[in-house]
């Protein structure tokens, strides 16, 4: 039995896809369009979507077959590839995700509690009719932010906040999240794009809030600085997480 080398670029394609995902979800989630009213359900399928694949991504890279649930049947004679995966295999659900994601790269999901509380928000809006009054833009937002943001974060060191289909990639997305009090991981690129503005005028606030997204702000923005002047000494920079 051979197995082709494409079955490793697995673990890349879904990881992009699933940031693809994050972005559109960003997108449908903190805006509003006149020309489709179902941006805010669609943000919910979207976001579950891009959570989803980006798991299986991280599974994949522990070995791409762990994110299957059921596998091909094969003789010694088979080449196993992409697309006899895609004819026969089956890979994991929603639900069965983070227990495969524990066992094989001993990472937990944030949040599993919403996680699967997110999941079934999704069915109900793709097979059945969601409960009504539901704000499905601030369902959608408040799982990017509280789940996918700091799963990404552990991963690949990548932040939510830097997948937006905009134009202007930072301002509007991240006003919007500070008038919602949406707490979320300050990237180097949210930062800078910041660096000129008043911090007590951008987060004016003195609550627990508004003081913890000004210490993220500053707190990037010196790492960032600290960075950009130590390349000469061979140092590369790396993005962590703001606490």
């Amino acid at each position: 039995m051979k197995r082709e080398g494409d079955l490793d670029s697995i673990a890349a394609h879904m990881r992009g896809l699933g940031l693809g995902a994050l972005a559109h979800a960003n997108w449908h989630a903190n805006y509003w369009s006149y020309m489709n009213d179902y941006w805010p359900e669609l943000s919910v399928v979207q976001a579950a979507h891009a959570g989803e694949l980006l798991i299986k991504a991280r599974i994949a890279e522990e070995h791409p077959l762990l994110i299957f649930e059921r596998f091909p049947k094969v003789s010694e004679d088979t080449v196993l590839d992409q697309s006899l995966f895609a004819l026969e295999g089956r890979t994991l659900s929603y639900s069965e995700l983070p227990n495969r994601l524990l066992v094989t790269a001993g990472v937990a999901v944030p949040e599993i509690d919403h996680y699967r509380e997110f999941g079934r928000l999704r069915d109900s809006i793709q097979h059945f009719l969601p409960a009504t009054g539901t704000d499905f833009g601030g369902e959608a937002i408040r799982y990017i932010y509280s789940v996918i943001d700091p799963f990404i974060n552990e991963c690949w060191g990548l932040f939510a906040v830097d997948f937006n289909e905009d134009a202007e990639p930072y301002q509007y997305l991240v006003e919007g999240l500070l008038q919602r009090s949406v707490p979320f991981l300050v990237s180097p690129g949210a930062a800078s794009d910041f660096a000129s503005d008043d911090l007590s005028q951008l987060i004016p606030g003195s609550d627990a809030y508004s003081v913890q997204m000004r210490e993220r702000f500053e707190a990037t923005g010196a790492a960032s600085a600290s960075g950009r002047g130590n390349r000469n000494d061979g140092h590369e920079s790396t993005a962590l997480a703001n606490g």
